[in-house]
């Protein structure tokens, strides 16, 4: 059995990948957490992370990579396979307020985890999971591929790039099996309220008015290529089986794109229509009521897609499919986020995960 350590196993993009990994394959999951505001253990219940179904082949172990990990971490952890480098700061507006905290998540962390990945033997691959706003904002007509030019915009994107570098150079110098993939605007189900997608079906189920970024004229909303996380999760697992079929992938990136691109009015447009509500909206420009966000992202996709992947969902049936998901659970529209609502839900993961090996025992 393989053994997968998953930082960020709580996160939102973590745990679809979790999810993934336990539902397609054998592979044993080692979740790596700090439990922060980018994260809920509710995510986790609601996948069954603790439960008799996967008993065995799922472990928690807390850690703050902020801090090197000690031997007690890394025996907790124990050997591993591969590892998928989640684990990040990601909100852009939050980077601008507070810069230091997101170069200490996101690049003295990942600094720390290849750290420790060094001293492992065994290790197949490393994958560090990067964003498409390294490459700053993307023209019309320009869709940038992997290895062109960095161009960062705000502290969460060059925080993402100082940390790929970071991977990238422990490949060169110590020859760890880094991979890197690009990923760009990821939606699906239990997303951070705060978040585009969220807010919109939130907003159109209230009846309240949504504010979309545009051009400076407010002629043009800004555009992304929206991928579900399930998709990107899809896109590391078929990299992860072409390196065991021996095609050459460390040592290189590719983007997980989404399948066209779709402004964000349009986009708005179709979610009050899903819901059935009317869109109440207006256009504000981008950059004077958000520094340090950029108006279109694009990424070429071409490089996996010659390699033979196709995403197993198409974009309309996962963006129909997770706006009735949001509908059926409106608490994620809400969700508590606050330091005290973490603590208490790290005290009943605690509590559930010692039920679910106290029932392990007994059989």
């Amino acid at each position: 059995m393989k053994r997968v350590l998953l930082t960020g196993i709580d996160g939102f993009i973590g745990h679809h990948i979790a999810e993934g990994i336990l539902k397609n394959t054998d592979w044993k999951v080692i979740g790596l957490s700090k439990i922060d505001t980018a994260s809920t253990l509710h995510r986790l219940q609601d996948i069954e992370f603790w439960s008799a179904k996967y008993a065995g082949r799922v472990e928690f172990v807390y850690h703050d990579l902020r801090a090197p990990l000690n031997p007690y971490v890394s025996n907790r952890i124990g050997p591993v396979n591969y590892i998928l480098h989640l684990a990040a700061s990601t909100h852009v507006d939050r980077s601008i307020e507070y810069p230091m905290e997101f170069v200490q998540d996101n690049v003295v962390g990942t600094c720390n985890l290849l750290d420790y990945a060094r001293t492992l033997d065994g290790l197949e691959l490393l994958a560090y999971f990067s964003t498409d706003e390294v490459f700053g904002p993307a023209p019309e007509g320009v869709a940038y591929k992997e290895w062109d030019r960095y161009m960062s915009s705000n502290p969460y994107a060059a925080s993402k790039a100082g940390g790929e570098e970071l991977a990238y150079s422990y490949y060169n110098t110590y020859g760890l099996p880094v991979v890197i993939t690009h990923t760009m605007n990821v939606f699906g189900e239990r997303q951070h309220p705060e978040k585009f997608f969220p807010k919109v079906i939130n907003a159109a189920l209230q009846g309240e008015k949504i504010f979309i970024h545009s051009n400076p004229e407010r002629t043009k909303a800004g555009s992304r290529f929206y991928v579900h996380a399930r998709n990107v999760c899809a896109a590391m697992l078929f990299l992860i089986a072409q390196h065991e079929k021996g095609v050459k992938i460390i040592g290189d990136k590719f983007n997980i794109v989404g399948e066209r691109e779709m402004d964000n009015l349009t986009l708005a447009q179709f979610i009050a229509k899903a819901v059935g509500k009317e869109l109440k909206y207006d256009l504000v420009d981008f950059h004077s009521s958000r520094p340090g966000h950029d108006l279109r992202y694009a990424l070429d996709g071409t490089k996996l897609k010659d390699m033979g992947y196709a995403h197993p969902k198409t974009f309309e049936e996962s963006l129909t499919k997770t706006v009735e998901w949001y509908v059926e659970h409106p608490e994620w529209l809400l969700a508590d986020f606050s330091k005290a609502q973490f603590q208490k839900e790290a005290h009943a993961f605690d509590e559930g995960a010692k039920q679910m090996l106290k029932k392990v025992e007994e059989k």
